[in-house]
């Protein structure tokens, strides 16, 4: 069992930036895809961010169409964790930000494709 916690989330004015963090807990997280989405009200959860780590040490990253440019995802395997570094925050960014791990690569980009979950952290950005 992995058990995932977000944090960092907050109220950020448009144009401000954030960054999000998420601790892991397992001894393999250097094996775990981690993925970011996010959900606001009266909306489906939205695919964000993941980074996978190759058996050959290379990091491979992957964004939704609405972030490229301006989120990072990044990850300290040394310490179980990634980030979501989110500049350039529009009001559309509001929601709750949930991170996840998965231990297949398949359908990455979908939240169907991951095992384990946070609680969510809200990110509101103000116009």
């Amino acid at each position: 069992q992995v058990q995932v916690a977000e944090s960092g989330g907050g109220l950020v004015q448009t144009g401000g930036s954030l960054r999000l963090s998420c601790a892991a807990s397992g001894s393999t997280f250097s094996t775990y895809v981690m993925g970011w989405f996010r959900q606001a009200p009266g909306k489906e959860r939205e695919f964000v961010a993941a980074s996978r780590w190759s058996a050959g040490s290379i990091h491979y990253t992957y964004y939704g169409d609405s972030v490229k440019g301006r989120f990072t995802i990044s990850r300290d395997n040394a310490k179980n964790m990634v980030y979501l570094q989110m500049n350039s925050l529009k009001p559309e960014d509001t929601a709750v930000y949930y991170c996840a791990a998965s231990r297949s690569m398949v359908a990455l980009t979908q939240s169907v494709g991951y095992d384990y979950w946070g609680q969510g952290t809200q990110v509101t950005v103000s116009s």
